[in-house]
């Protein structure tokens, strides 16, 4: 499970987008997240990762973003191509309510040959150097540490396709490393998640993407949703989910999730992606107020 939610003291309005669907299942996502504050606060600024744009395998066929109390609602493209919502509520208000709506279709996940067997040498190219550049620096939440370098050169030094090295990566993670809501926190830092073998898909995949760049893979953060189905088999479903990408030039990113141990298919539904959850919090701002504040989350994630 992710954190839905990254603000800090110091009627509603909509924007929909629509669009042709296309062959595939088809999920409608609800998320509600609710601030009821222990005092009127005021001043109150927000950024939202709560829209998907049109992913490879994904498309956006609506969405809306509700807030009360009502105010006016932007949007622009961040750095990373990520429909991002912004508004300010000045007022004095003791609740805060968002509620992000939204319909995509899924393609199945397909990889094909060539991308299963490239090795490294493929990312030598001008052109793929420039795309993935971002994907293999440090970030505030993932460094380059010597014990991870240590830990990805002893896992991968046997196989040299970098389809294979991220399957290695991700299954040594989901082996090693225990699921436990409430062990960390949203500023949990990767090394500490790293030296603890414990966290949640959050840190799980802070984990992954130092592991991948520390041996020169591209790997970025993925935040969405996972859609479980009736057999309830997949952790991460209750709320947010987060997974790692890794670009094979063959075919993009694809999404190794860790904390299940499979690839991000087409239950997986993607919202945002960046160099860490700092560049996609579903919900990021500050306040002037009282820091008590009570929060409830809700996820509803259906298969039409």
């Amino acid at each position: 499970m992710m954190s839905a939610f990254q603000q800090q003291s110091s009627g509603g309005h909509q924007q929909q987008s629509s669009g042709k669907p296309a062959t595939g299942p088809k999920f409608n996502v609800v998320h509600r997240t609710t601030f009821i504050y222990g005092a009127p606060v005021k001043d109150s600024v927000n950024s939202l990762h709560l829209e998907p744009r049109t992913f490879p395998f994904q498309k956006t066929i609506m969405a809306t973003i509700r807030v009360l109390p009502a105010t006016r609602l932007r949007n622009y493209a961040d750095l990373f191509g990520n429909i991002t919502h912004y508004f300010e509520v000045l007022q004095p208000h003791e609740r805060l309510e968002i509620e992000s709506r939204f319909r995509v279709v899924n393609l199945p996940l397909d990889i094909p040959a060539a991308a299963r067997e490239a090795e490294m040498d493929c990312y030598s190219d001008a052109e793929t150097q420039e795309r993935i550049w971002a994907y293999l620096q440090e970030s505030r939440f993932v460094s380059r540490h010597p014990e991870l370098w240590r830990q990805a050169i002893d896992l991968t030094r046997d196989v040299s396709k970098v389809y294979d090295r991220a399957t290695r990566i991700m299954e040594w993670i989901h082996e090693n490393f225990t699921y436990e809501a409430g062990s960390t926190h949203v500023s949990t830092h990767l090394e500490e998640a790293f030296a603890g073998r414990r966290g949640v898909c959050q840190d799980f995949t802070h984990v992954m993407l130092g592991l991948c760049r520390a041996i020169d893979i591209p790997a970025r953060y993925a935040s969405g949703y996972l859609y479980n189905g009736p057999r309830d088999s997949l952790v991460g479903a209750q709320a947010s989910h987060a997974w790692p990408e890794v670009y094979l030039p063959a075919v993009g990113w694809v999404g190794f999730d860790p904390t299940n141990n499979c690839l991000a298919d087409e239950r997986f539904i993607k919202v945002a992606v960046g160099r860490d959850y700092d560049d996609v919090a579903p919900i990021k701002g500050s306040y002037r107020g009282t820091a008590h504040c009570r929060l409830s989350v809700t996820v509803d994630v259906e298969k039409l």
